[in-house]
């Protein structure tokens, strides 16, 4: 009897070969993709690690921000404040510097010659009127300032 090859055992045969060849290929690749899954999830040193310390710092970088928030609020309600208080001062300062054009100048060549002018004459008059006896050498203005000798250093 010759020797008669079934084509379609032989056929079938090859096929579940290399079926069986891929299921243990994909079984290989999933082993493979698992334990880099497993490497990659780690919270110790992997990407889970770095998304959790991520995290973390956004927290801490919100209430850093809530806190510099609150502090410009501070910063700026002081600031209205005292920007408020300097352009008070400044008005009364611009007026207090108009008040003091009202005055009357002495002409400077009469000052110079010797000569007083009324308004002076009138307020030595008030001046000396305001003297008590006996305060002659009291100086108008007192200060609270030592005064300096020549000796001293």
């Amino acid at each position: 009897m010759p020797f008669h090859i079934d084509w379609t055992l032989l056929a079938g045969l090859a096929a579940d070969v290399l079926l069986a060849a891929g299921a243990i290929g994909a079984a290989l690749y999933c082993i493979v993709l698992a334990r880099r899954l497993k490497r990659f999830n780690n919270l110790e040193n992997g990407v889970g690690g770095a998304v959790a310390v991520l995290s973390a710092q956004v927290d801490d970088m919100t209430k850093t921000l809530d806190q510099a928030r609150k502090a410009a609020a501070h910063s700026s309600a002081t600031l209205t404040t005292l920007t408020e208080r300097a352009e008070d001062s400044a008005r009364k300062l611009e007026l207090m510097m108009a008040s003091l054009h009202d005055l009357p100048d002495a002409p400077p060549d009469r000052r110079e010659r010797g000569q007083d002018s009324d308004w002076m004459q009138e307020a030595q008059g008030r001046t000396d009127a305001a003297k008590t006896p006996g305060d002659e050498d009291a100086p108008l203005f007192s200060s609270k300032r030592g005064t300096v000798t020549e000796g001293a250093a």
